[in-house]
């Protein structure tokens, strides 16, 4: 192995490398900050009262003021909230609410943060399946990660499902509102499937997920909501029971499955003839070239953690991945049966494809 000598090495193309790992050791900080304080409650005591004292903040939480002011400072440090250093006071404004403290607003980042901390929680394993090549099951991760993922994706899902999705979709809108049957495959805690009984009572929904655990949380909060449209079932994608549904949907899932052509085969037996079906996944660009941004650092960095190795832990082991692109996801889809494949809508963050036969 051969290592440059030191006489040519460029020292600033390293200051500026280590001056990014830098910046990504304060985020890391910055977010470990941000969990414990949502945990916490402070963010939610801080909301709407205008700038605080350390003291003020102290009686209203009822926390160590010690442990507050080491935690205000590094989060005003980080520009999460607003610190008057003449008067000595830290604000949440409005604008920082939405990020911090105000569950289920499309902005809110508390279930990303809480995701990305639950992979830390189980580092050691995660290191382990990266240098055996061995799978990991959903089921093996910190639970901690179920509920991120979920607070992450369901504000996204109430922002933009009823109002955009759906709509882009052909006849599925009519269809729902006279009454249809749809299941809702990979359904986690039930959000996306909840979302659409809620607004078309008519149809009667199915949600099918291969993690207990999640169906379970599922069925509580469909009782809690108070739906009789809904149920939700223990299944695979590739063998859910049912027959003649006419619309299918998979919410960011088709790529964590061992078996996506088979899951598609599957959808495609049992959707009607007229039939449509929904795949909303990561946006990304069909090369790794178009994916060398933001997103896709952290798209690419989940996909190692979580979506490879659960897909790795089921049979077939296809490893699409989450930043997959549309032209491998249609190649699924179309070997999984499917003729006409669009992308109908898409965001920032997700591409949202239909699939008829």
């Amino acid at each position: 192995m051969m290592t440059q000598g030191a006489d040519s090495i460029d020292f600033e193309k390293v200051q500026q490398v280590a001056g990014g790992v830098m910046a990504h050791v304060a985020g890391a900080v910055s977010l470990m900050m941000a969990y414990i304080g949502d945990q916490a409650g402070v963010f939610a005591a801080m909301d709407g009262e205008g700038p605080m004292t350390l003291d003020q903040l102290a009686e209203k939480t009822g926390l160590n003021a010690k442990y507050l002011r080491e935690w205000l400072g590094s989060v005003s440090a980080a520009g999460y909230l607003v610190f008057d250093p003449v008067a000595q006071t830290f604000e949440l404004p409005a604008e920082h609410a939405m990020v911090f403290a105000r569950e289920g607003q499309p902005a809110c980042m508390q279930g990303f943060i809480q995701a990305i901390v639950a992979q830390y929680d189980m580092h050691e394993k995660a290191v382990e399946v990266f240098k055996s090549g061995e799978g990991r099951a959903w089921s093996e991760h910190s639970p901690c990660l179920f509920c991120g993922t979920d607070r992450f994706f369901r504000p996204v899902y109430a922002a933009h499902l009823l109002t955009e999705w759906l709509p882009a979709l052909d006849g599925v809108v009519e269809r729902l509102e006279a009454g249809g049957k749809v299941a809702d495959i990979g359904c986690g805690y039930g959000t996306s499937t909840i979302l659409m009984a809620q607004a078309f009572p008519n149809s009667t929904f199915i949600g099918f997920d291969f993690h207990q655990p999640s169906i379970d949380k599922a069925r509580e909060r469909a009782a809690d909501a108070g739906l009789a449209n809904v149920s939700f079932e223990l299944a695979t994608a590739q063998d859910f029971p049912g027959h003649d549904f006419d619309f299918a949907c998979i919410f960011d899932a088709l790529h964590d499955m061992g078996d996506p052509v088979g899951a598609a085969r599957h959808v495609r037996k049992v959707l009607k003839d007229d039939g449509v079906f929904m795949v909303v996944e990561p946006m990304a660009g069909d090369s790794m070239a178009e994916n060398m941004h933001l997103m896709g650092q952290i798209f690419y960095g989940f996909s190692c953690m979580a979506c490879v190795p659960a897909s790795l832990a089921q049979p077939v082991g296809y490893g699409l991945g989450a930043q997959a692109g549309q032209a491998k996801l249609a190649r699924v889809l179309g070997d999984g049966g499917f003729t006409i494949i669009r992308r109908a809508a898409e965001t920032p963050s997700n591409m949202v494809l239909e699939a008829k036969p």
